[in-house]
């Protein structure tokens, strides 16, 4: 386990993710990826020469108004080079797929909604970034004791974050073997996460070895 790490002998009072970035090793690809799945406007991308095998420990969520716009951008997804890891289906929750992008991001897009009552649409209600983590209760103690604030929180399993005003995703802590479960992979992995999160406050490293940077530029909001 990574041990964390702070830069600032103090936290601030008040703290929230501000920017997600991907980073890719290839970094025009991944732009024309990106935009061709139609999030580009959620993440940032950094290229990189780091490496890792299996799980990186976290997912990008998409929440949408129905099962056909969930086709939609599972096949907008697979169209630009995305791999299926799960093929859109329904359950007990609704109606979802999962895809892993070229660069190796992982990205789930779901409705609660079991049928369709409208066209589908490009349209994107919620981005979530669920992190795989250890302990949900010792990470969710930590980044509030770095200045985020808890949203939601079920014991040990799940803990959600208020979001930023300036942020377009939201944050949300899961365990690891259990996102790994709903993703359809296992959950090894090594080396590096290839996401770095940034907030408007003070630089640190989490229990699990997610870095977060000090950003002047927030992420701006989809229109």
């Amino acid at each position: 386990m990574v041990m964390a790490t702070n830069a600032s002998t103090a936290a601030p009072t008040s703290m929230s993710l501000a920017s997600v970035t991907l980073e890719v090793a290839d970094l025009e690809a991944a732009r024309r990826f990106y935009r061709a799945f139609g999030v580009d406007t959620y993440i940032r991308l950094r290229a990189t020469e780091a490496h890792s095998t299996g799980f990186r420990g976290f997912t990008l969520a998409l929440t949408v108004s129905g099962p056909a716009t969930v086709d939609s951008f599972v096949t907008s997804a697979v169209s630009a080079g995305a791999t299926v890891l799960k093929p859109a289906a329904k359950s007990l929750w609704g109606y979802g797929g999962v895809v892993q992008a070229p660069d190796g991001t992982i990205w789930k897009i779901a409705t609660s909604a079991k049928k369709d009552t409208g066209p589908a649409t490009r349209d994107i209600d919620e981005v979530v970034l669920l992190i795989g983590v250890e302990n949900v209760k010792a990470t969710k103690d930590f980044y509030t004791s770095q200045g985020l604030t808890v949203a939601k929180s079920f014991g040990g399993k799940y803990a959600e974050f208020t979001p930023g005003h300036s942020s377009p995703v939201k944050l949300a802590l899961y365990k690891r073997p259990a996102l790994a479960k709903d993703l359809g992979i296992p959950t090894d992995g090594t080396g590096s996460h290839h996401l770095v999160l940034g907030n408007t406050t003070h630089t640190f490293t989490d229990p699990d070895g997610f870095t977060w940077e000090t950003t002047t530029h927030p992420a701006p909001t989809p229109s």
